[in-house]
């Protein structure tokens, strides 16, 4: 064959690979539904819970991501690669409200109106610890960790509730729990839902905590209580439910209002400034937000739905 007639058969043979990637790419674009594949298998972008749960606490840990029940106090284990999932701890009675799980395995979830934590083991789904936290008026919601504490905030109760955590993580008998009584800027108002999600500062020295009924972030020194505004200038967080920081930003989970403000950080945490607002169409109440394998995984609450057991609910994905 003549170099001519070479050229030309390496030209058509670039042509006709050209059109198959082009039209490769244009399939994966246009895969139906918010799917995303990058190096592996599309991940889906709503995962199903059981019909009936009515999730509100979210922690997640590679693949897996770990839902309470407010209901029953269940734990549902969702697979977040492939969709599929399973009840790993049973009902309690009692709500399973803020969760996070450590390095270890362990769940640690808040209690709700029982005024209560408990620390679930995730492969096994036993219980591994209870801790009685307050008394009625109680509404134990939300949980952040530490290298040295669980911290726990009280929707009903101007406090926080510390577990400290022996060597190696070590869990602490039950009258380790002290009770931190907070001070300064926050103010509690009675008979509704006040301090909510709760968050470790950039620095680590402090924990951020918003106040869902005046939208107000505030920082608490861990060691006194005493509390100061979160300075972000024109902005308030009213409906303020779930936190998560990663780095320098805060995700401010605002559950009625369908969105998450992202707020950019000072390194102690004691100013920030509104980067963006995240929303999504599969929004339906979402009440908090963890992170894995680069996505955002908020629980649809819905709050505004009659709950039935044939009511179903999901687990929402978003780009940070």
């Amino acid at each position: 064959m003549s170099d001519t007639g070479t050229h030309t058969v390496h030209r058509r043979l670039r042509t006709v690979l050209a059109v198959a990637l082009a039209a490769t790419v244009t399939t994966t674009v246009g895969v139906a539904g918010p799917a995303w594949a990058h190096g592996g298998p599309a991940r889906p972008g709503v995962v199903a819970l059981p019909d009936g749960f009515q999730p509100e606490g979210i922690a997640a840990d590679g693949r897996y991501a770990y839902l309470g029940s407010r209901a029953t106090g269940a734990i549902y284990r969702a697979d977040l690669i492939d969709g599929t999932g399973e009840l790993i701890s049973p009902a309690t009675g009692t709500p399973s409200l803020g969760l996070k799980v450590d390095r270890r395995g362990r769940l640690f979830v808040s209690g709700g109106t029982a005024g209560d934590a408990r620390v679930v083991d995730t492969r096994t789904g036993g219980v591994l610890a209870t801790y009685r936290l307050g008394a009625a008026p109680t509404f134990v919601n939300d949980v952040v960790l530490t290298d040295r504490a669980a911290y726990f905030t009280d929707s009903y109760r101007p406090v926080l509730y510390r577990l400290p955590l022996g060597r190696h993580g070590g869990l602490p008998p039950a009258e380790a729990v002290t009770t931190i009584p907070l001070t300064g800027a926050f103010q509690q108002v009675d008979g509704v839902i006040n301090l909510n999600g709760i968050a470790t500062t950039p620095d680590g020295s402090g924990l951020i905590v918003v106040q869902s009924n005046t939208g107000s972030l505030f920082r608490v020194d861990p060691a006194t209580g005493a509390t100061t505004t979160v300075d972000v200038p024109g902005q308030t967080f009213t409906t303020g439910d779930g936190l998560l920081r990663d780095g320098r930003t805060l995700y401010v989970v605002r559950n009625r209002l369908n969105q998450v403000a992202v707020v950019t950080l000072n390194r102690a945490g004691t100013v920030g400034t509104l980067a963006k607002t995240i929303t999504d169409p599969n929004f339906d109440v979402p009440t908090t937000v963890a992170r894995s394998l680069g996505r955002l995984y908020l629980p649809n609450a819905r709050f505004t739905t009659p709950p039935t057991p044939a009511t179903p609910y999901t687990v929402v994905a978003v780009r940070p």
